[in-house]
């Protein structure tokens, strides 16, 4: 069954480059930018924002389920060698709860956008800074995945496959 697989390029992939990133930055953008919408929205009284903000966490949601399955695609091909483990695993279930967090918050959102759409009520707002605090966790923690342990860099890839890394 494997020889139907597609051969593995320079970055242990069968894609040319890794999808996950470009996917989870959607995200990313997307959920910053409805809470800023919310929050601008709120303290300007401006309920355009409102539907702005709406329609970026509604798609986020989406978007995330999208990028939770590409990341577990690429982490499974990464072969991570032992010192990025943790941080991978703190990366993947922190990326696992956040699709039921902002799955929860987008439909409490709904909710409240049924009831009335030119409302929101301050506990929201806090959330919404938790939830900022939460991406942008995430986001350091996929940064040091990158950045600091390169995970599908082509030297990295080389070692693991030579055995220099384990």
């Amino acid at each position: 069954m494997l020889e139907y697989l597609p051969p593995l390029n320079d970055h242990n992939l069968p894609y040319p480059d890794t999808i996950h990133p470009i996917v989870v930055h959607f995200v990313i953008a997307m959920i910053l930018f409805a809470v800023l919408c919310d929050c601008i929205g709120y303290f300007t009284h401006n309920v355009r924002l409102y539907e702005v903000s709406w329609w970026n966490l509604f798609l986020a949601t989406i978007s995330i389920f999208i990028a939770i399955i590409f990341g577990q695609i690429e982490a499974g091909l990464a072969e991570p060698y032992s010192a990025v483990e943790s941080t991978l695993n703190l990366h993947t279930i922190l990326g696992w709860s956040l699709s039921g967090i902002i799955a929860a918050i987008t439909a409490w959102r709904y909710v409240l956008r049924s009831r009335d759409p030119k409302t929101l009520p301050l506990p929201f707002l806090g959330v919404g800074v938790l939830l900022t605090g939460l991406v942008l966790f995430q986001v350091y923690l996929g940064d040091m995945l990158v950045w600091v342990y390169g995970m599908h860099t082509v030297p990295v890839v080389e070692a693991v496959r030579e055995g220099v890394l384990q």
